[in-house]
């Protein structure tokens, strides 16, 4: 297949827009970024860092932002992109001014901070540029991390969801697969609801107690130690054995398609709530349905970050990004299992039937640009 196939076998009915890759020669930064629809208005999208990224998933998450983004209401379409790079080794400043450089052109495409960056990095974005949503309370902005926007979502979203499939929060089980930037507020989210979280995992391992985790200690020792597996009272196992702890709730906040058909089976919850983008694969989506245990898509489910961003990039303070987070994630989780329970549907099916029609009546309004 040659390289315009190869491109295009990516293309519908919606997009992608654009496809880009950058390669700087002198610093080797390589990068991707992928606008996918800017029917609704400017792309909005985080900048993802990690030394796997490919093409391929940047168009799927750009695609997750386009529905996420027009089903939270938001003047924007969507976009991604990815910096071949390893956050921890490389000198990230030189790294994202490279990228941002880079993607000085792509005026139709706004970023914001995603895995492997921050609002430090989006700063930088903002230097070189002029446009990049997350930025720090310096710059007037609205750190999306250090308020745990995106987690916020997700226990919005459990709010909603407790309600169809008979559910208390007060006493779930919670495991949360990724104790990083939003897995760690997700559990203080989830804590004020009265759950009581059993097991968490991050690169190094998983620390599990069935009798719960001190949610404030266990955050200390993450941030201090790096690992969660250095906290005392429970039991060390392997990242993967998290998936097969028994839970009522199970956050998956960190890389793709950690459950996919190859491991469906084993995951034993009642609820998955989708914090990080991508995390299951669709057929495991559907696997994990018949077997009865309801998946919020992410889409849906970790649409507090963007909101935020979207917020933030339109001069609106930290209580509005709130505000609206509850609004539209609560409305759009009851819309879409309405549907799912009243009509048997699969709550992808059903989220991205909704959200696709949306895209197509924005692009009605729209000549091609």
């Amino acid at each position: 297949m040659d390289l315009t196939n190869r491109v295009f076998e990516f293309a519908d009915d919606i997009g992608p827009e654009k496809i880009v890759h950058l390669y700087e020669p002198r610093s080797q930064t390589k990068a991707i970024v992928v606008i996918d629809n800017v029917a609704a208005g400017p792309a909005l999208g985080g900048v993802r860092m990690a030394l796997d990224v490919t093409t391929t998933e940047v168009v799927r998450l750009s695609r997750s932002m386009t529905y996420k983004n027009i089903m939270a209401g938001l003047p924007h379409g969507g976009g991604k992109s990815g910096i071949i790079a390893d956050p921890k080794t490389v000198n990230k400043e030189h790294v994202i001014r490279t990228f941002a450089r880079g993607i000085n052109s792509l005026t139709d495409y706004i970023p914001g901070p995603d895995m492997g960056t921050d609002e430090t990095s989006m700063a930088y974005v903002y230097d070189e540029t002029g446009r990049a949503a997350g930025l720090p309370r310096e710059l007037g902005g609205i750190p999306l991390d250090e308020i745990g926007a995106t987690a916020y979502g997700t226990a919005v979203c459990a709010d909603i969801a407790q309600e169809y499939i008979n559910l208390d929060l007060n006493g779930a089980r919670l495991t949360i697969e990724g104790f990083g930037n939003v897995g760690k507020p997700a559990a203080r989210f989830f804590a004020e609801r009265g759950a009581i979280l059993v097991g968490a995992s991050d690169s190094n391992g998983t620390i599990y107690n069935k009798n719960g985790l001190d949610v404030d200690d266990l955050i200390r020792i993450k941030e201090t130690t790096g690992s969660v597996t250095n906290y005392k009272d429970g039991e060390v196992l392997e990242s993967t054995d998290l998936l097969m702890i028994s839970t009522d709730i199970f956050l998956p906040a960190a890389r793709p398609d950690v459950i996919n058909e190859g491991n469906s089976d084993v995951i034993d919850a009642g609820l998955i709530i989708e914090a990080a983008n991508i995390p299951i694969t669709e057929k495991a989506e559907k696997i994990l349905h018949d077997r009865g245990i309801l998946v919020i898509p992410d889409f849906i489910a970790n649409a507090g970050g963007v909101i935020t961003a979207s917020v933030e990039y339109h001069g609106g303070t930290e209580t509005q990004a709130f505000d609206r987070i509850k609004y539209s994630i609560s409305r759009n989780t009851k819309e879409i299992l309405d549907k799912v329970y009243s009509e048997n549907t699969y709550p992808r099916d059903t989220a991205v039937s909704i959200a696709k029609q949306r895209v197509l009546r924005a692009m009605k309004y729209r000549e091609w640009i």
